[in-house]
């Protein structure tokens, strides 16, 4: 078992708390791929936030 594991057991149990921290863990890719052309595109930083959620739900540990 690795150390991401027991947070995602957590986070895929409904703790916001994990799920929080593997968001914040994540943001900064999230960021990175939402820029485009150098302008960060809100609306797509939102889809990739849905999509980690979405993925934290269905990930198998």
């Amino acid at each position: 078992m690795t150390d991401f594991d027991k947070p995602l057991e957590r986070a895929k149990a409904g703790d916001k708390a994990a799920q929080e921290a593997i968001f914040r863990m994540y943001r900064p890719l999230l960021v990175k791929n939402a820029m485009e052309q150098n302008v960060f595109e809100e609306d797509l930083y939102q889809e990739f936030s849905a999509t980690l959620l979405n993925c934290i739900k269905v990930f198998k540990v």
